[in-house]
């Protein structure tokens, strides 16, 4: 768990490293197409049926397109916003699925959940609304797209809590969001005028296929075979280390500020984080923090 929340906080990194060379969009479908061609892999190996009828399909397009428009809005928000807010506003998810839940699915909160929302939301205001040096408006537009993104997210979870694809097999359930999301994420790079004018380093290359092999094509499989041998509440806990990993990464890989306002708002997201997914003594449903692929 800590090295997947590692690469987790990581991947924001990853991807700002890439930009300069791959246009956001067109990385993203990329990233997208190569992660279906790992999951289809995957999936052939294991013995996973892909294509037989079970009632996911409704579902699985649903989920598909919020993942599709999800990548659209992070991608594009790491454009303006460094990599260290972007982890801290994208995994405000968590949250909203928490909020969802109670809202639509009928789920009850513990007060100790009820005090990591507001947590949480206290952190992003900070954030957001404290003066901090190298924060202008077109910053503050990417941080409103990856609180979007964060939503979409956990708009794409609550889909799969309330559908038959609850059921359905991880391979599958991320192959219907890489293989619908691709169409989109590539529609929005034609109209957004991407191109690229030479072949990407070796670095580049290299970042893509370390998102795409591993952070798309694997850690959603681990996190899965996790929760079906340990605790899927303990488990939820441990992704409190992500947003300080991804702090920490831009910080010291691309030297983003880290200011102590900015520093106070991590903490207070993160240690909401924790208190949502706090271990409790009744079970906890697994799908309530999946890993942001």
């Amino acid at each position: 768990m800590i090295l997947l929340c590692l690469t987790w906080g990581f991947n924001q990194v990853a991807i700002k490293l890439v930009l300069p060379e791959i246009p956001p969009l067109t990385q993203a479908a990329l990233r997208s197409v190569g992660g279906l061609i790992v999951i289809s892999l995957v999936a052939a190996l294991r013995g996973v049926p892909l294509f037989t009828r079970d009632g996911t399909l409704r579902a699985g397009l649903w989920v598909g397109v919020l993942f599709g428009l999800e990548f659209v809005l992070m991608f594009r928000g790491l454009v303006w916003t460094t990599a260290s807010r972007a982890v801290v506003f994208l995994y405000t998810a968590p949250f909203f699925v928490a909020f969802g839940s109670y809202q639509f699915l009928g789920e009850r909160l513990s007060g100790v959940q009820w005090l990591g929302l507001l947590l949480s939301f206290a952190g992003v205001a900070v954030a957001i609304g404290v003066p901090q040096p190298n924060v202008d408006a077109m910053v503050l537009l990417g941080d409103a797209m990856m609180i979007g993104a964060g939503s979409l997210w956990a708009a794409t979870t609550l889909v799969v809590k309330a559908s038959r694809l609850r059921s359905a097999p991880a391979e599958k359930g991320l192959g219907y969001q890489l293989a619908v999301s691709i169409p989109i994420l590539g529609l929005g790079a034609w109209l957004s005028g991407e191109s690229m004018t030479r072949f990407p380093g070796t670095l580049a290359v290299s970042l893509m296929a370390y998102q795409a092999v591993w952070v798309v094509g694997a850690t959603f499989l681990l996190w899965f075979m996790l929760v079906k041998t340990y605790s899927a509440s303990k488990l939820s806990a441990f992704t409190f280390l992500t947003p300080l990993f991804g702090v920490a990464a831009g910080h010291f890989i691309l030297d983003e500020p880290l200011t102590l306002a900015f520093g106070g708002a991590a903490i207070l997201v993160t240690a909401g984080l924790y208190l949502v997914n706090r271990p409790a003594p009744r079970v906890t449903d697994p799908l309530l923090n999946q890993p942001k692929t």
